[in-house]
């Protein structure tokens, strides 16, 4: 290119001002307010000038500009944080957030968010009350505690337990239960961070009630039980039961721990699935505070819960870690609206955590040949899993939509791309979609996305 025709196309780059005052102008104003409409237009034409200069030939109209603005701030403030249409068939997918909340927890929490509520106010007293009230009432009513906390998580309940109720002393755990979550939070770190001294007991397959009789000292403060609920040691394995533990543990006059972590409401072996230990039957069996979170089985929101002995609940209460893990209002709000749904037995219809779980197998079926009809592919016989930290190696049986594609990676990726985006997983070269995971009100908008993904992926 010649300078001076170079330059040419330099001054016939409109100014910005201008582009603001045009009709695009003001819609991209109307759109995205006025300063980063213009910021917007003015990186547009920066990188306009600079490739005329490398050489490049560039259209420099008005509409071009405006549309590479519009297309920068759609990008620009695109969330990070969106909802996804779940196809994998993990009921509890830790990557996608969890337990997706009831229509109810949902209200809940718009209800509570959109204006002022009582989160720390007495109505009947008209004084300052107390956050750590709610969902305590529910929380006891549902498991037969004596007294509940709610924290922000369950790593954040484990960390208060052990800095309130053990820290300078030990605690007792087998060696089979020093787990590792997820992010790299290990039990041992948590331990030491908390002040705690660590005390192991047996072996990683076997530790019998005996080991936890013999390491118990004047140091000893708590017997812990970590529940593997993200993991599953078999073959050649003991471990002693929490009855045993409670009974040994109350006889030296220390407590026993029960870090449970799914939070298990329901019996899970009601619908062909092991059984998960529930919390009702923790604190039956003499666990003096069990632990578990709110958005695994439970359904509900990121939450810790901890529930037991209202002496050891008060004492957890009045420590300082206490505030800096409180769960915030919209936790507290969606928390209760879950919790109902259990007290009134509709967990099954309501929460759907508990509907992909219990969801029929002809249904599931029913629901794949429709969308093979709809969209082509076939339907091939699979298993769901529950996942995020839940019965592990459990399945449920389930049916899929099998789509034969070229380049599954591809086509799977152009899925992840699209406005609603789709998860899905791939074998043996197919991509796989499992009904059980998306929800009633995602299906119509899955189903045009796979409509037109596979229109242009055909004509690639």
């Amino acid at each position: 290119m010649k300078a001076k025709s170079m330059n040419d196309l330099l001054r016939t780059l409109p100014a910005v001002d201008a582009l603001l005052n045009s009709d695009g102008g003001v819609q991209l104003v109307a759109q995205f307010g006025h300063d980063l409409a213009r910021d917007a237009l003015r990186a547009a034409l920066d990188d306009i000038r600079a490739r005329i200069r490398a050489g490049d030939v560039v259209a420099v109209d008005d509409e071009t500009v405006l549309s590479r603005a519009h297309e920068q701030l759609q990008g620009d403030l695109q969330p990070t944080l969106r909802p996804v249409i779940n196809a994998t068939g993990v009921i509890i997918h830790t990557n996608l957030g969890r337990a997706p909340l009831s229509d109810d927890a949902l209200e809940a929490m718009r209800a509570v968010g959109g204006q002022y509520n009582t989160l720390e106010f007495d109505l009947t007293s008209g004084k300052r009350g107390s956050r750590l009230l709610h969902a305590s009432a529910a929380l006891q009513a549902i498991t037969g505690a004596e007294a509940a906390l709610v924290v922000n998580n369950n790593a954040s309940a484990l960390v208060l337990l052990l800095s309130a109720l053990a820290q300078g002393r030990e605690c007792v755990i087998s060696r089979g239960q020093l787990v590792e979550i997820g992010g790299g939070f290990r039990v041992p770190d948590v331990m030491a961070q908390s002040g705690v001294q660590l005390v192991e007991v047996g072996t990683t397959n076997r530790t019998r009630a005996a080991d936890y009789e013999q390491a118990v000292g004047e140091a000893t403060a708590l017997l812990m039980r970590a529940h593997a609920s993200n993991f599953k040691v078999v073959g050649f394995t003991e471990q002693a039961s929490l009855a045993d533990m409670a009974d040994i543990a109350h006889r030296h006059g220390i407590h026993l721990v029960d870090d449970l972590g799914s939070g298990a409401l329901l019996d899970t072996a009601t619908f062909g699935l092991d059984h998960e230990p529930t919390v009702q039957e923790s604190l039956a069996a003499g666990a003096d505070l069990v632990a578990f979170s709110g958005d695994k089985l439970l359904g509900g929101p990121q939450a810790g819960i901890l529930v037991g002995k209202r002496a050891l609940i008060d004492q957890l209460k009045r420590h300082p870690l206490a505030r800096a893990v409180r769960a915030d209002k919209l936790a507290l709000a969606a928390l209760m609206a879950t919790l109902n749904h259990y007290r009134k037995g509709e967990a099954l219809e309501k929460i759907p955590v508990w509907q992909m779980i219990a969801r029929p197998l002809d249904d599931i079926r029913h629901t794949a040949e429709s969308w093979a009809q709809q969209v082509g592919g076939t339907t091939v016989a699979g298993e769901s899993t529950v996942g995020g930290g839940s019965l592990p190696g459990a399945t449920l049986p389930t049916v899929l939509l099998a789509l034969d594609v070229a380049h599954a990676d591809d086509f799977a990726a152009k899925l992840r791309g699209c406005e609603a985006a789709i998860i899905t997983r791939i074998a043996d070269g197919r991509v796989l979609l499992d009904p059980r995971t998306v929800l009633p009100r995602q299906e119509p908008i899955l189903l045009q996305h796979l409509h037109d993904v596979l229109q242009n992926h055909l004509d690639c």
